[in-house]
């Protein structure tokens, strides 16, 4: 019985040509989307190397000052005063390491300019990411302390200044007029990875932003990494005691300093909503963040559901005189509603695979063009799994009204091609 109402669906689909493009289009695009902004997303905020442990750190982002006599607040990053003094003294962490955001540089090569990314960090950074190298090593807290002029390389610059990967530890490549020795060379690391993306790390004792006088804001990220993922609600609650001992170096001007250490996704929504510091309890919106998403992606799930169900209605007045020739001879109710249903499903199916492969091309496409710097998109099959799974759902609901409508047509209205009489 399966078989034939396979063979039908087939015959059906291929019948009505321009109704299948339509009901095809809807789905695989809708699957195409959601396939490719997942990809993007999961890019972000997902394990991949070097991060591969994201799921064990926070990241304390940002340093609110609320000021005196309403002179509102401002953000920044922290200082390594605030790190030492604060964060390195905290219990949870297994480690502490520190970052920056990404400064400007340049070298020369053969007489060209080459500009660079370049990240101040520590020697911990390199035991808290997860970096395969292709050549050397990180640089170490010795060598940070003394402010040496060492630094990593990644693969792309690498080859672009010295024209291999390899023998390249202990040279020299000149950046803004300074002889640094390469320490090692690390794989290209994507420009979507906030707190690890660059062409070349460095020492942060090199920075112009460092100072060791006691001021709170700085030019610093502090990456905290937990022993197991089950104790990062504890390094959180660690780090919010350690805020309460923050000493305020201005206090005639700063009434109150906040701060939170946050996953990565956490501190992403953070910054977007553009917090007021103290406001909301210190809420990230995290959970806000996951229902409005959850909510846009069922409502745009539900967009070639509901098409369906408006050009599955429109083919029961074209299939009017089918329908009361199978049940003039017989035909069940229960029958026509299952050769319908599968139709829906046959097109589900058929309009996943389709949305699959134009996901991949696109995702590809955007590998080619580097859109993102050293970005290399891959998709999801968990994602694609449950979004396949939800369109056959909403292939189903959409076919059981039509389903249900169409076998209730009279036989006799039927075959003279009225679908407006039922039983």
């Amino acid at each position: 019985m399966l078989l034939s109402y396979l063979k039908i669906a087939w015959k059906v689909l291929l019948r009505r040509k321009f109704f299948t493009f339509i009901s095809l289009f809807g789905i695989s695009f809708t699957l195409l989307v959601l396939l490719v902004v997942f990809a993007l997303f999961d890019h972000v905020a997902g394990a991949h190397a070097p991060d591969k442990r994201v799921d064990r750190m926070l990241f304390v982002n940002s340093l609110g000052h609320e000021m005196h006599n309403d002179g509102g607040w401002m953000n920044s990053p922290v200082s390594i005063h605030f790190i030492d003094d604060y964060v390195r003294t905290m219990k949870t962490p297994e480690l502490v390491g520190v970052t920056s955001s990404v400064r400007n540089a340049t070298a020369f090569s053969n007489n060209h300019l080459m500009p660079l990314d370049v990240r101040y960090t520590d020697g911990n950074f390199w035991r808290v990411m997860d970096f395969d190298f292709l050549a050397g090593r990180g640089f170490t807290e010795n060598e940070v302390k003394q402010a040496q002029l060492v630094c990593v390389l990644n693969e792309h610059i690498a080859r672009a200044y010295f024209g291999t990967t390899t023998g390249v530890v202990g040279r020299i490549i000149e950046i803004d007029l300074k002889r640094f020795r390469v320490a090692g060379v690390v794989p290209n690391v994507s420009a979507s990875h906030l707190y690890s993306y660059a062409d070349v790390w460095v020492p942060y004792t090199l920075s112009r932003d460092y100072f060791k006088d006691n001021r709170l804001a700085g030019e610093f990220i502090p990456l905290l990494l937990a022993p197991s993922t089950h104790e990062v609600a504890a390094m959180q609650d660690e780090f919010k005691q350690v805020m309460r001992r923050v000493q305020i170096p201005n206090p005639k001007e700063v009434k109150a300093v906040y701060a939170y250490a946050d996953p990565i996704l956490a501190g992403i929504t953070r910054q977007i909503q553009d917090y007021k510091p103290g406001v909301g309890k210190g809420d990230n919106q995290l959970g806000r963040f996951y229902l409005i998403v959850t909510v846009l992606g069922l409502l745009f799930m539900l967009l070639p559901a509901l098409n369906l169900v408006n050009l599955n209605v429109t083919r029961i007045l074209e299939r009017s005189s089918e329908i009361g020739v199978r049940k003039a001879f017989g035909a069940s109710s229960h029958m026509l509603v299952g050769q319908f249903l599968v139709e829906n499903v046959v097109l589900a199916l058929l309009g996943g695979l389709l949305g699959l492969s134009l996901a991949a091309a696109v995702l590809a496409m955007l590998n080619d063009n580097h859109v993102i710097a050293y970005a290399q998109f891959t998709l999801s099959w968990r994602v694609f799994a449950w979004g396949m799974l939800l369109t056959l759902v909403f292939g189903l609901m959409s076919g059981v009204y039509p389903a249900w409508k169409m076998s209730r047509l009279n036989p006799v209205a039927a075959l003279r091609g009225s679908a407006d009489q039922t039983k």
